[in-house]
């Protein structure tokens, strides 16, 4: 997993954070963050780029003539949001090793809270079994205290050890939408604990660093990889307080009609390749929500649309200011450092030019912002 899914990076990323680009509320659409919801299959029709021009910029939309900029250069950062702790950094450096740890099955100790457990079990109501209630022998992992399953079940688990066989009692809700026969039903669950599975990250080392992380980071050292999560990190933290910053400052007259639309459009884009990846269609998804259709659905995320158009507006009102311009250039670089390949051929086949180009711009925008902070 790229560092940029560790550490919400620099650039773009940190704009995510404050709802530019989100979705409203439907998962980060961002090219850095993700595949893509087209990109990895979907086949939901949605063109990103029909409101947008090849430079990244909105069609026969001016964001000056919307919004009215506050300060935005040489914005002061106090010294609580970018100075980075020692402890933020191991913990990032934790979460990276934890990508190439390895896993243990361990069947000599009683389960504990926070516990990964392979469990295998048979689920009747009134002495028959049920469709969906069984693992059929080919286990499944539960996390205790992570894990959702019904009443108290994963809770029963706790204190038992791996080979044990016992009964989990447990009441379905009521109501239980997956499957309305059993709601408010008891239900015994014969349970046998496989074993628990305890991951142990590799030791960091210098060798470790230049083998695994080199190609991506371009760290060969122990202590250049604690320096660039540092960095990465203050960084981030500059950057969102800079852009709440200019939010906040900026005042936003209206927004187009146009935008609030496309917006609106994408939302339930995202929505339903979220369906579509969970095998499910986009009303049952919008149904298992209490949401009876894509113009509730709309309705319920207005708020966070129209923000998120604010946002675009005060972005784009930067570029044209500054004459902020994308090349190829910086769009290769951009993928490079927040996808790791400089090859974004897909994401342009998924999301189009003016979608990709517009992205970057952000970026670039938000990477002005950021350079020209003091740090107090």
């Amino acid at each position: 997993m790229s560092l940029t899914k560790k550490i919400t990076a620099l650039s773009l990323a940190a704009v995510l954070a404050a709802g530019l680009l989100a979705g409203c509320g439907s998962g980060s659409s961002s090219l850095a963050s993700s595949s893509g919801s087209a990109a990895s299959g979907s086949t939901t029709a949605f063109d990103y780029s029909a409101p947008l021009t090849d430079e990244g910029m909105w069609k026969d939309i001016k964001a000056l003539d919307y919004v009215t900029l506050g300060d935005y250069k040489g914005i002061s950062v106090p010294a609580d949001v970018h100075n980075i702790t020692d402890d933020a950094v191991q913990e990032q450096i934790d979460s990276i090793l934890s990508d190439y740890a390895t896993t243990n099955k361990v069947t000599d100790r009683a389960i504990k809270d926070g516990d990964t457990v392979n469990i295998d079990y048979v689920g009747k109501v009134d002495g028959k079994e049920f469709d969906g209630g069984s693992t059929n022998g080919s286990g499944t992992d539960v996390t205790i205290g992570t894990t959702q399953y019904i009443d108290d079940f994963i809770d029963q688990l706790v204190g038992h050890k791996p080979g044990d066989s016992f009964d989990v009692n447990v009441t379905f809700p009521d109501p239980y939408t997956s499957n309305t026969d059993l709601s408010g039903k008891d239900a015994v669950f014969a349970t046998t604990i496989n074993y628990i599975s305890e991951k142990v990250n590799p030791d960091l080392t210098d060798d470790f660093v230049k083998t695994n992380l080199e190609a991506t980071y371009g760290w060969t050292t122990v202590d250049e990889m604690k320096q660039g999560v540092r960095d990465r990190l203050q960084n981030n933290a500059v950057s969102q307080y800079v852009w709440e910053q200019v939010q906040s400052s900026a005042k936003v007259s209206e927004e187009p009609q146009a935008m609030l639309d496309y917006e609106g459009e994408r939302t339930v884009a995202e929505y339903q390749s979220m369906a579509e990846s969970y095998g499910m269609t986009l009303e049952s998804a919008l149904s298992s929500m209490g949401v009876a259709s894509t113009d509730e659905l709309k309705e319920k995320y207005a708020d966070d649309i129209k923000q998120t158009v604010q946002q675009m507006l005060i972005t784009q009102a930067i570029a044209e200011t500054e004459g902020l311009k994308v090349s190829e250039d910086d769009v290769a670089s951009y993928f490079k450092t927040y996808v790791g390949t400089e090859d974004y051929s897909s994401y342009l086949s998924t999301y189009g030019k003016g979608f990709v180009w517009m992205t970057v711009l952000y970026s670039k925008t938000l990477d002005l912002l950021t350079s020209s902070a003091v740090l107090a």
